[in-house]
């Protein structure tokens, strides 16, 4: 710290929280980093009387940003991650570009015009797959230190095929390559190459106009094939109504005999308002098992 702090920023993030000190020319010159801890507000204030301690700074305009932002309630400005990313971005590199952003739940493609404006943004903020926690969960299952990933990756010339964009079906693929004896090497760099293929498509649609999101993706080189489809439901906030034993319930409140709801077509029951990246797979996961089991006892009964 060789200079006088100016103000604080804080980036309370889905994963990881960030406090920093910069100076009067919008230098960095002191940080602070920890895992989001649930409870906010309390992590908020000891992250600003470990500024204080550190810096002897005290009293100074504070700005948020992240996903956790209105929850910091000292804070004098609330500011989007892509707004601070944008300005960041511009200020060290002096133009305009493209960002790619991969953060613990959601991936960011972010186009900043030559003023250093945000002049379209793309996310996957639905589903975990291509962010930080797709590499947590892999490189979990793998044994492989997060922060060992790349040069595994990098050690291979070999790579095993991922089709998978789906967290949860990725890591099925994975157990399915380990138990035919694939190397783990291969498995992450084959991670790696389904990782960047699915954010090379989504950075695709940012200059698309009229903007898309989420998955879509440009369609312009033939041949052009059409194929009919039939929708099914993903799961919905107000969905089948279900016990803890995944069972059907009617109108009145009873379990319907024999009929239980496997996957994500019930997960209203359990979400209300947002979720983050991978939830709904999760609660597809596990009640799918549930609805399982008591479909098999039901039938051996």
């Amino acid at each position: 710290m060789g200079t006088e702090i100016a103000a604080l920023g804080i980036d309370a993030g889905s994963t990881t929280t960030k406090i920093v000190g910069v100076t009067f020319s919008g230098t960095l010159d002191w940080h602070h980093l920890e895992p989001t801890d649930p409870a906010v507000e309390g992590q908020v204030k000891r992250f600003l009387e470990i500024a204080r301690r550190e810096t002897g700074s005290a009293g100074l305009p504070l700005v948020s940003t992240g996903y956790g932002r209105n929850l910091v309630q000292p804070a004098d400005r609330r500011v989007t991650e892509i707004t601070c990313h944008a300005r960041g971005i511009f200020r060290e590199m002096g133009h305009g570009g493209t960002l790619i952003d991969i953060g613990g739940q959601d991936t960011k493609i972010i186009i900043i015009d030559q003023d250093g404006n945000v002049k379209n943004f793309v996310m996957n903020d639905k589903c975990a797959a291509g962010t930080g926690r797709f590499l947590e969960v892999v490189a979990g299952r793998l044994r492989i230190p997060l922060e060992a990933m790349g040069d595994a990756a990098l050690s291979s010339p070999d790579e095993a095929s991922i089709s998978s964009t789906c967290t949860v079906f990725a890591e099925s693929e994975i157990v399915s390559l380990i138990a035919r004896g694939h190397p783990a090497e291969p498995i992450v760099r084959g991670l790696h190459r389904s990782l960047v293929r699915r954010i090379s498509a989504l950075a695709k649609t940012a200059g698309l106009t009229p903007p898309k999101t989420h998955w879509a993706r440009t369609i312009d080189a033939p041949p052009f094939i059409g194929y009919p489809l039939r929708p099914g439901i993903t799961f919905t906030y107000h969905g089948l109504a279900v016990d803890e034993r995944a069972r059907v319930l009617g109108q009145d409140g009873s379990p319907m005999p024999g009929l239980f709801a496997a996957g994500e077509v019930m997960a209203g029951n359990v979400l209300r308002r947002g979720y983050l990246g991978g939830v709904g797979m999760t609660i597809g996961s596990v009640f799918g098992r549930i609805a399982g089991r008591e479909a098999a006892k039901h039938g051996l009964a």
